[in-house]
């Protein structure tokens, strides 16, 4: 079962992407800030997160920065980035860190779900030729 792990400081928003996520079948996981969700992606190897950017403790950029320099065999995981800062230099950097996507709030749930099902789509065929089938 593909696992998908909720890191956001507000605490409705993220009830309601595991409530979202889990309706369509898929195990979550959560947490409040960064530094929590990195220890959720280094203990539980979550297939996908989705992640938002600015987060007391550790934001999201720094979140996936820290995954690329100090645990590389997590660094592939990929990254929905939400944010209530819609300006270009913030989504670019984004980007450029690695995130899958970026997705502003309020967050359209449609496209979330369908760009969660792309990534799952493609955790799915890796592992199917990872095992040889």
């Amino acid at each position: 079962m593909i696992s998908i792990l909720c890191i956001d400081d507000e605490t409705e928003l993220r009830q309601i992407l595991v409530e979202e996520l889990e309706d369509a079948g898929f195990k979550t996981l959560q947490a409040s800030n960064g530094q929590e969700g990195l220890e959720m992606i280094v203990s539980h190897w979550p297939d996908l997160v989705i992640c938002d950017i600015s987060m007391p403790v550790m934001s999201g950029h720094e979140l996936l920065a820290e995954l690329q320099v100090n645990y590389p065999e997590l660094a592939r995981t990929p990254f929905i980035m939400l944010t209530a800062l819609a300006d270009r230099d913030n989504m670019l950097s984004g980007l450029q860190a690695g995130a899958e996507a970026y997705f502003t709030k309020p967050i359209d749930f449609d496209l979330l779900m369908a760009k969660v099902s792309g990534c799952v789509t493609r955790i799915e065929n890796e592992r199917r030729v990872g095992h040889g089938l």
